[in-house]
């Protein structure tokens, strides 16, 4: 099952929780996306231009985190989304 995201919550330049708000899900925590994502529980993407970009778990140097796939522009599609 797939969700996508319209907007992020951001404290500090961190993404603390991801939204749509046309959809009774949301808001859903990063926490909480990050094991929906690895136990393969639901599928979140962003929507860029025509194209569904997913978003994807990271291990960094701080912890896990929240990503989009690589696509065709340098920006960071989560932090740039509006607040929710």
């Amino acid at each position: 099952m797939k969700r996508q995201i319209t907007s992020t919550k951001k404290e500090d330049g961190v993404i603390t929780a991801i939204c749509n708000s046309t959809k009774w899900w949301s808001p859903v925590s990063t926490s909480q996306a990050i094991r929906e994502i690895e136990n393969k529980t639901y599928r979140y993407y962003v929507r860029i231009g025509f194209d569904e970009v997913d978003i994807h778990v990271v291990n960094g140097a701080n912890g896990k985190y929240l990503r989009t796939d690589r696509d065709k522009t340098e920006r960071n599609n989560l932090l740039e989304l509006p607040d929710c």
